[in-house]
């Protein structure tokens, strides 16, 4: 038996026919002596609605879900390397691609015939969000095989240092260095040739040489690479962290949009709960007020069937009388022919 095969064709059922198509497999796998198979079929689980609602999307809607998986990857190798420029253009498609997707996977359930609660949506969202950040879950998503809604993803998974991207030294002095550069270069062969050719009266214009050499300048050029090299840092520390804080904030906002969801939905099961129980006390009620006049029959019928054998025993009692004495007679009358 292909189990490929076989869980292809089972993560393409509603959730309520899973369980019994899988049970159906196992046996026939039993059945035909494939212990592997069985094994690995039985270990299939039956998929949530919102993870069965997010399968459906990626299996019937696959060029949309290939453009999803696309900006996954490049969300996740934006972060890896902290690019911020793509960074900023995958980010701004993501949640208006993420609300679209979960209600285009909200319709293809209703087509199923299975509607699909906002607490649900909500999940179908949370899912599209850990498919983006997981690479193991994108996986999953593409196949059709996600079992439950994952847990809330805060952020990307963290990047190692030695994957932070060192900053550029710059390829050229900047204009300024250039010329600055250049003025001393020329002060400097200007001292030189002073010093080679005067005498011992121009000892001042070779000191002001020495004091401004053309070396100098190269500790100033390192310490503005230096200076540029921080900087850059520091400026990926802040858009990391900014990035980091706009993301636990849409996570605060929706683990307190489904508290709210899973609160109402606690609020319409108690509700339902307790027309349950009301109705069951109606059903009792009546059964009650049931037993009660079929016991009150009962015992009408018992008192009348008394009273019927009481009537029954004393007839039998004459018949008897009156059969001892039809035999008496029938003596007296042998007796008598006889003589």
């Amino acid at each position: 038996m292909d189990v490929e095969e076989v869980a292809e064709e089972l993560y393409g059922l509603r959730p309520a026919e899973f369980v019994a198509a899988r049970d159906t497999y196992v046996a026939r796998a039993r059945a035909a002596k494939d212990a592997r198979a069985a094994k690995a079929i039985a270990a299939l689980r039956r998929p949530s609605l919102a993870a069965w609602a997010a399968n459906r999307l990626a299996r019937q809607r696959q060029p949309e879900a290939q453009q999803f998986l696309a900006l996954g990857e490049t969300l996740r190798e934006a972060h890896r390397t902290l690019d911020a420029e793509q960074l900023r253009a995958a980010s701004g498609q993501r949640q208006q691609l993420i609300t679209a997707l979960a209600r285009t996977a909200g319709a293809l359930a209703g087509e199923a015939g299975l509607s699909v609660s906002d607490t649900v949506l909500h999940e179908i969202e949370q899912t599209l969000h850990g498919v983006l950040a997981d690479r193991h879950l994108a996986e999953q998503w593409s196949r059709g095989r996600l079992v439950k809604t994952p847990e809330a993803v805060v952020g990307f998974p963290p990047v190692a240092p030695e994957a932070v991207p060192a900053a550029r030294a710059p390829a050229a002095a900047t204009p300024e260095a250039t010329g600055t550069a250049g003025t001393t270069g020329a002060t400097a062969t200007t001292a030189t040739a002073g010093t080679t050719t005067a005498d011992a009266d121009s000892e001042e214009a070779a000191g002001a040489a020495e004091q401004q050499p053309a070396p100098k300048r190269k500790p100033a050029r390192g310490a503005d690479a230096r200076r540029r090299r921080e900087f850059e840092r520091a400026r990926v520390r802040e858009l990391e962290q900014a990035r980091t804080a706009a993301e636990e904030a849409d996570a605060e906002v929706a683990l307190r949009e489904r508290e709210l969801a899973e609160a109402r939905d606690a609020r319409q099961a108690a509700a339902e709960a307790a027309e349950e129980a009301a109705e069951r006390v109606s059903r009792l009620e009546h059964e009650l007020h049931d037993g009660r006049k079929a016991r009150q029959e009962a015992r009408t019928a018992s008192t009348t069937a008394g009273k019927a054998v009481t009537t029954a025993e004393h007839a039998l009692r004459d018949a008897r009388r009156a059969a001892a004495q039809a035999a008496g007679t029938v003596q007296d009358l042998e007796g008598r022919s006889r003589e």
